[in-house]
Formats: C-alpha cells, sequence, structure tokens
C-alpha cells in the first residue's frame, strides 16, 4: 500500500512543531538527533514542492 504524499502545509507545520520544541527545550537530548533527522527529510520535501511550484508558474508565465 502506497504511502500518501505529504503536502507542503502539512510538511511545513510538522516543520513548525518541532522548531517550537526546541526553542522551548521541550525535546530530550535523545530525541533531538532523531528530531534533527526528521527536520531535515521534512525541509527537503518543502524546497522539492517549492521547485516543482516555481517551475509550474514559470511554464504558465512563459505561455503568456
Amino acid at each position: 500500500m502506497e504511502e500518501k504524499k505529504m503536502t507542503y502545509t502539512e510538511a511545513f507545520e510538522e516543520l513548525q512543531e518541532i522548531v517550537k520544541k526546541m526553542e522551548n527545550a521541550d525535546i530530550s537530548v535523545d530525541e533531538l538527533t532523531q528530531n534533527i533527522e526528521r527536520a531535515s527529510q521534512l525541509i527537503k520535501i518543502c524546497k522539492e514542492i517549492l521547485g516543482k511550484t516555481e517551475a509550474e508558474v514559470n511554464k504558465i508565465i512563459e505561455q503568456n
């Protein structure tokens, strides 16, 4: 069964939650590495989606 692709909003919101935990020191040292790895994955997802969106917008602009 294929996993649902994460939307930009979902990835960004999860990333914000991780950052908030880190800023508030609501994260243990043991969880820190795991959360940094997850944040890195989320950033990659956001960048990919933004890149695709930019390409689509540029294509639309070029057509006009």
